[in-house]
């Protein structure tokens, strides 16, 4: 039996180059003002889904919601195995909380229908809810089996799964459809093949029409570039809120019951040092001070 896989990604700020312009005032993250990436976890997501998809056959689509730059880590996706990808991209979707985001991708989780398995990753480093992917499972009406490290048996319409928790594991066994959420021990996420950057780096979405053909002026037109996308493969889809079915009431800052009261710039500062000797007695000495303030 072969299993269709369906991948939720998110591209986020690197939360590793946080500025005092990471915010909005709104309470909503300026985007623009971060480095984007690849959600760590969702990469693992991608990958126990590739490896379903390698080991049982099926089909792995990836869908993300998002500005049109999130094509970005669809391409990525691309490059690491995935057959199909999606964007889920319009303003009315923008400040969109869990709660709206959850509901915005199940609409396009159903839009795509053919699934047997849901992937994500347990959560994103720009929010640390881990909501979304419990709350699209409850609204597709799908079992979920959350901190999933790995699939220790899929046969016909059963699977059990490996959770992993700080103080150990447990075996649990479900039925498909189902929506798993995948931890960062899952697995090491491969690298991108360089075989299908070369097939898949024209993979574009018809708002990089221009800046393609800036380096492709051959194509001359972006319909002919469209054609020439579309005719291979390469044209990937955008859906807008109507595509999904998505009533833009639940959707946006408006659909969003989750606001921020308040932004605070916290600057962290050292009031003084202190020198420790560089001896046994000087160590004891320096372990001993950060026990008594609590840091160790």
């Amino acid at each position: 039996m072969t299993y269709n896989c369906v991948v939720l990604v998110k591209q986020v700020p690197d939360t590793t180059n946080i500025t005092g312009k990471a915010m909005k005032e709104d309470g909503t993250v300026n985007r623009a003002a971060l480095p984007a990436i690849f959600n760590p976890e969702d990469l693992h997501a991608l990958e126990m889904a590739l490896q379903v998809k390698e080991q049982y056959g099926g089909s792995v689509t990836v869908l993300t919601m998002g500005p049109p730059r999130a094509a970005e880590i669809l391409r990525e996706a691309l490059y690491r195995g995935a057959d199909r990808v999606v964007l889920l991209t319009d303003r009315k979707t923008a400040g969109s909380d869990t709660l709206a985001t959850s509901y915005a991708l199940k609409c396009a989780v159903e839009k795509i229908r053919d699934y047997d398995l849901v992937f994500c990753g347990r959560q994103a480093i720009d929010g640390d809810t881990a909501q979304v992917g419990p709350q699209v499972a409850e609204k597709l009406g799908l079992p979920q089996i959350t901190y999933a490290e790995a699939i220790e048996s899929l046969e016909g319409s059963e699977i059990v799964v490996r959770r992993a928790f700080p103080l150990g594991t447990e075996r649990v066994k479900g039925a498909l459809p189902c929506l798993l959420t995948v931890v960062e021990s899952a697995n090491e996420p491969r690298p991108p093949s360089a075989r299908r950057i070369v097939s898949n780096k024209l993979a574009a979405i018809p708002q990089e029409y221009p800046a393609l053909l800036e380096k492709w002026p051959e194509f001359e037109t972006e319909d002919k570039l469209d054609g020439y996308l579309a005719a291979r493969g390469l044209k990937i889809a955008v859906w807008c809120g109507e595509d999904a079915g998505i009533d833009y009431e639940k959707v946006g800052l408006s659909g969003s019951p989750t606001k921020v009261l308040k932004i605070d710039s916290v600057v962290l500062g050292a009031e003084g040092s202190k020198e420790f000797e560089a001896s046994e007695a000087g160590l004891s000495a320096l372990v001993r001070e950060l026990v008594e303030d609590y840091i160790l």
